[in-house]
This record gives C-alpha cells, sequence and structure tokens, in this order.
C-alpha cells in the first residue's frame, strides 16, 4: 500500500486544529491560535506512528500525543480539567471520523481528501454547536426535592441566571415550580407580583417546609407555582440565581 506522508501529516494537521478549535469554542476557552498551532503540530507527529507494528508501543505513543497536545492546549490548568478536555476532544474525534467512514468505501482517495477539507469544518460546527448546548444543560442542571406539608415532590431543576424574583416583604429568592399535583390553601399563599415581558402579574406563593437541591438544604427561600410548563426539556423547577452559589 502506498501511503503519502507528507500529505497525511498535512491533513492531520488540519483535522486536529478543527477539532481543537472546536474544543476551545465548545468549552469556552481563549485559546490563543499559536498554541492551537503548536499543539496541531504535535498531533500530526503521530502520522509518523504507522510505521510501528508494536501494538502497545503504538497505543502508549498515541496517548502521549494526546496528553502532550491537550497540555500545550490548556496551557496547566489542573489534572482535572486536562483529563474533561481529552475526554470532549476524543469525542469530538470519534464523531469526524464516523462521519468520514461513511465515504472512505465509495469514494476515491483524491475524493476521500477533497471532501475531508470540505466536510470537516461543516461538521465540526453543527457538531461543535450541539455539544456546546448539550453541555451548558447538563451543566446548569440540578436535582431538586422540595417537602410541603409532610409531602415529598422531585423536580428537575434548571438554573435560571434571568430568574431575579424575590418576595417583596422579606427579600427572599422565588423558586418557579410547575406541578399540579401540589395542594395548598388560600390562607398559605404568599402573593408576590412578578413583572413579565409585556405586563406586571401576582405569583402565587408558598414556604416550603425543606428544599434540597443535589442533597443541600436550601434555607429562606419561596415556591412559586407556575400556571405553565416551562419550555425546557424535562425541567419543572426554575431555580433562582442567588440560591445555587453555596452548592
Amino acid at each position: 500500500m502506498l501511503i503519502y506522508v507528507d500529505l497525511l501529516f498535512i491533513v492531520n494537521i488540519f483535522i486536529d486544529y478543527l477539532l481543537l478549535m472546536s474544543l476551545s469554542l465548545i468549552l469556552k476557552k481563549n485559546v490563543s491560535n499559536k498554541r492551537l498551532i503548536l499543539s496541531s503540530l504535535v498531533g500530526g507527529l503521530s502520522t509518523f506512528l504507522v510505521f510501528i507494528n508494536n501494538k502497545p508501543l503504538l497505543l502508549l505513543l498515541k496517548i502521549v500525543t494526546c496528553f502532550a497536545m491537550i497540555l500545550i492546549f490548556e496551557k496547566n490548568k489542573g489534572i482535572k480539567t486536562l483529563f474533561e478536555d481529552i475526554v470532549y476532544f476524543y469525542m469530538l474525534s470519534i464523531t469526524l471520523g464516523g462521519a468520514i467512514y461513511l465515504f472512505k468505501d465509495n469514494t476515491n482517495y483524491k475524493t476521500n481528501i477533497f471532501l475531508l477539507f470540505l466536510m470537516t469544518p461543516v461538521i465540526m460546527k453543527i457538531y461543535s454547536n450541539k455539544l456546546k448546548k448539550f453541555y451548558t444543560y447538563y451543566k446548569d442542571r440540578y436535582d431538586a426535592v422540595l417537602i410541603y406539608k409532610n409531602k415529598e415532590y422531585t423536580f428537575n431543576g434548571y438554573l435560571d441566571t434571568g430568574n431575579n424574583l424575590y418576595d417583596q416583604y422579606k427579600k427572599r429568592p422565588v423558586v418557579l415550580v410547575y406541578n399540579k399535583k401540589i395542594k395548598y390553601k388560600y390562607e398559605d399563599v404568599i402573593m408576590v407580583p412578578m413583572e413579565t415581558a409585556n405586563s406586571t402579574t401576582i405569583l402565587k406563593c408558598i414556604k416550603p417546609d425543606k428544599l434540597y437541591v443535589d442533597g443541600k438544604e436550601i434555607k429562606n427561600v419561596l415556591i412559586g407555582i407556575s400556571p405553565k410548563a416551562f419550555k425546557i426539556q424535562d425541567i419543572n423547577m426554575i431555580l433562582h440565581k442567588d440560591i445555587i452559589g453555596g452548592i
């Protein structure tokens, strides 16, 4: 089999650069172009590993190369961050590799190279956008347990930094929930004015017996009963920005 090492080296650098650039966008890291290029060049050196027939040694060298790339990319931010970046880097690599594999058996070598340069930026753009949304969703998602009148209710909570609602009397933060099963009496309701995009309305709130977010008890808070479901997948509780800092 004839291998054009110089061409393969250039292609690998190009792919690694796009992968690293996508990684910086997904994780919202301000990585200089100089470090992206240097890390890509290190990744490109893995091209010459095709001449190694020792599989254990080949695997070891690939792992070392990946660590070196992420160390340059991350600029020594700690071992935990390093491993997180490696996981995301491999997820991106697998996605791109799968997309390229679709064309491998149906086109010739030159066409593969052309499609690679043409499709890689598009694939990385689409995937990075999707992964960024996925990352943001799960980063701001919390498990919550509400105890009210000796009954327990579980919620999928979501941190909305736009939730700045407080009751006007004791300045307690208001957590919004949507759950038709919560039973409350009129005399237990605290009315809290709430401004929407078009008007001001009154929100019915109750004082919980207990509220736990990711296992931590949240005190001095009100629960606002939303009459409508939230437009976020599987979310039925909108958390207040001021109760998350200590979690």
